[in-house]
């Protein structure tokens, strides 16, 4: 064999190699995809029970259809369970107010510095409607983003019932602006 030939003959054997450790991989990850699967059905640790903040990267799609055995009817969504306590509480309803504001939010970390960073506190009816607003700490300067923050949390009310909650249904939110003057309520940083 010529040194050409041998050549290609290693590159053709790597090539057959790299295939078969790739289908491995795939095999691999739909057996851990599947096993994970099957231990999300019994009661899942308290971290995993947070519902995760919206990425800004591409989610990736498994390595088969059949691989997503619990996915939800096109047009449906699960109802979100009550939240236990006030963290959770704060967490759905900045959730709820980066969805009602998409145009007007951003998610990912903050950029630094930071435009504006005003804190105002919501305090709400027992089924959850936004009672009153009262600004906790206004910023130094881009003072219109208060405005915006209240107009934010209005757009998204009512959060949900707070009547299984402790008395006094309010809390506070943190907004992060930007130089564009979009927003991220802290809460979905913790």
């Amino acid at each position: 064999m010529s040194c050409i030939e041998r050549a290609e003959h290693r590159t053709e054997h790597r090539t057959a190699q790299n295939r078969a450790l790739r289908r491995i991989g795939l095999l691999g990850s739909l057996g851990l995809f599947l096993g994970l699967a099957a231990c999300s059905s019994r009661s899942p640790a308290p971290a995993a029970r947070r519902a995760s903040v919206p990425s800004t990267a591409p989610a990736t799609a498994p390595a088969t259809p059949a691989a997503t055995p619990a996915t939800p009817a096109a047009g449906t969504a699960a109802a979100p369970r009550p939240p236990r306590n006030w963290d959770e509480y704060r967490e759905q309803a900045a959730r709820r107010i980066v969805a009602a504001n998409s145009g007007r939010s951003y998610i990912g970390a903050p950029p630094e510095p930071l435009l504006a960073i005003p804190v105002i506190e919501i305090e709400l009816g027992a089924d959850g409607s936004v009672r009153n607003i009262k600004v906790l700490r206004p910023p130094r300067q881009a003072l219109d983003t208060v405005q915006l923050a209240i107009d934010a949390v209005r757009r998204a009310g009512p959060f949900g019932s707070v009547a299984h909650l402790p008395q006094p249904w309010r809390f506070t939110e943190v907004f992060l602006f930007d130089d564009e003057r979009r927003f991220k309520p802290r809460s979905l940083d913790r």
